[in-house]
C-alpha cells in the first residue's frame, strides 16, 4: 500500500477476491517513502532504500508467494521481496510499471497506459475496485438516515482535482458548480457531494459555497471516520464525475447507473459547453507547474509504455455507453452489460499457480 488512495483500492479490491473466491490469507504492508526515492529507485533496481522502514510496515520472513502492488515506489519493494525468498513468488502489479513488463509475473491495465500485447498483460477495461452490492447495501442502510430529506433523484458530485495535465482552478469549479446545480434543479432532484485527496482547497471551498440546490456535502480528509463516499455510490440514481479520476468513474461505472464526465480539458479538445476552440492549454497560467509539463512532456519524448493518456479511458466509455459527456444523454444501466474486470484478474492470478479460480488448491 502506498500514498495514492486509487492504487491502494485496487490492490485492496484483488486481495480481497483472491481471499472471498479461494480463503486465501493476505496481509497488508503500508509503506512511507524518502524524498530520494526516486532516484535510488532509478539506479539500484530491486532495494528498500526508496522507504523509510521505520515507518512503513516491517518486511521480514517468512516471506509471500504472492505480491500484488501499484504505483512506481513500490516496484523495487516487490521485487526486493522476490529476491529474498527461497521460494518462487510471484508478482502482481496493477496499472503500469516502470520495469520491464517482463520483470513481473502479469501486470493488469488498463488503456490509459498503452502497454503492449503480451502473455502477462491482462488488459481491463476499468482499473480494479472494491464496490460489491453487499458493501453498497450495508453503506445504503447506515446513511439513509442521514440522506431522507434530500429529493429524489439524488446526484453525485464526485470531484477530483489536479493530476497529470488536468487541472481543476476555481474557473472549473465554479462551472462544474453550475453544471451541476443546473442538471439538479431540472429533474427536481439534489446534489450528494465529495471532494477528494487532489482536490485544492480553494476549489472546494468554492463548490461548498455555490452550491445551493438541497444537497449533502463531505470535504474529504485523511483519515476521516465518517467518509460517505460508498451511500453514495449506493444511494445516488446518477453521477457526474471529473474525467481526472479514472478510479471514482471506475466505481462509479459499477453500480450500472447513468454516468456523466465533467472534462478538465483545456484547449480547442475540451469537451465542456462553450470550451471548444478556446485558447489552447499553454495560454493557461496554471498549466505552468512541475506535474502538467512533466507530463506533457513524458508523453511527447518518452517511451511508449510510460504513456498515460486518460482520454483514452473516455473514449472507450462513451464508446461503450458507460457514460457521457456532461450535458449530453446517456444511456440507461438496462442497456449496458455488466463488468467482469476483477473476475478476469482473480482467474488470471489464479492460473499462475496452475489451478482454476473455482477450484481452491492444496498444494
Amino acid at each position: 500500500m502506498g500514498h495514492k488512495a486509487g492504487d491502494n483500492n485496487q490492490v485492496l479490491a484483488l486481495g480481497e477476491a483472491l481471499s472471498e473466491t479461494l480463503g486465501w490469507p493476505f496481509e497488508i504492508k503500508r509503506l512511507r517513502y524518502r524524498r530520494t526515492e526516486l532516484l535510488s529507485n532509478l539506479l539500484l533496481g530491486p532495494n528498500l532504500a526508496g522507504i523509510d522502514r521505520r515507518r512503513s510496515s516491517p518486511l521480514h520472513p517468512p516471506w509471500p508467494d504472492l505480491v500484488i502492488t501499484a504505483g512506481r515506489r513500490n516496484e523495487p519493494v516487490a521485487r526486493w521481496i522476490q529476491r529474498q525468498a527461497d521460494h518462487p513468488v510471484r508478482l502482481v502489479h496493477l496499472g503500469r510499471p516502470w520495469a520491464r513488463p517482463s520483470r513481473f509475473d502479469l501486470i493488469v491495465t488498463t488503456p490509459q497506459y498503452r502497454l503492449p500485447q503480451a502473455d502477462n498483460i491482462l488488459h481491463n477495461t476499468l482499473p480494479l475496485h472494491r464496490v460489491q452490492r453487499e458493501r453498497l447495501e450495508a453503506e445504503a442502510s447506515r446513511w439513509e438516515p442521514l440522506l431522507a430529506s434530500l429529493p429524489r433523484p439524488r446526484i453525485a458530485l464526485l470531484v477530483g482535482g489536479n493530476s497529470g495535465p488536468y487541472t481543476l482552478d476555481p474557473a472549473k469549479a465554479g462551472e462544474l458548480a453550475r453544471q451541476a446545480e443546473t442538471m439538479a434543479r431540472r429533474m427536481g432532484g439534489s446534489l450528494l457531494v465529495t471532494t477528494s485527496a487532489r482536490t485544492p482547497p480553494q476549489a472546494a471551498a468554492l463548490l461548498e459555497r455555490e452550491i445551493r440546490v438541497p444537497h449533502h456535502f463531505h470535504r474529504w480528509q485523511p483519515g476521516a471516520a465518517d467518509n460517505p463516499y460508498f451511500a453514495y455510490l449506493a444511494c445516488a440514481e446518477a453521477f457526474i464525475v471529473t474525467g481526472d479520476s479514472i478510479s471514482m468513474l471506475a466505481e462509479a461505472c459499477a453500480t450500472g447507473k447513468p454516468v456523466y464526465i465533467f472534462d478538465l480539458t483545456d484547449g480547442p479538445h475540451a469537451r465542456r459547453p462553450g470550451r471548444a476552440g478556446k485558447r489552447p492549454w499553454w495560454c493557461y497560467a496554471y498549466n505552468y507547474r512541475f506535474r502538467p509539463l512533466s507530463h506533457r512532456l513524458a508523453m511527447a519524448l518518452g517511451p511508449r509504455r510510460m504513456a498515460r493518456d486518460v482520454g483514452r479511458m473516455h473514449e472507450r466509455l462513451i464508446r461503450e455507453r458507460r457514460a457521457a459527456w456532461l450535458g449530453e444523454e446517456c444511456d440507461s444501466a438496462s442497456q449496458i452489460a455488466p463488468m467482469v474486470d476483477l473476475e478476469q484478474a482473480v482467474e488470471v492470478v489464479c492460473g499462475l499457480f496452475g489451478f482454476p479460480a473455482r477450484g481452491r488448491s492444496d498444494a
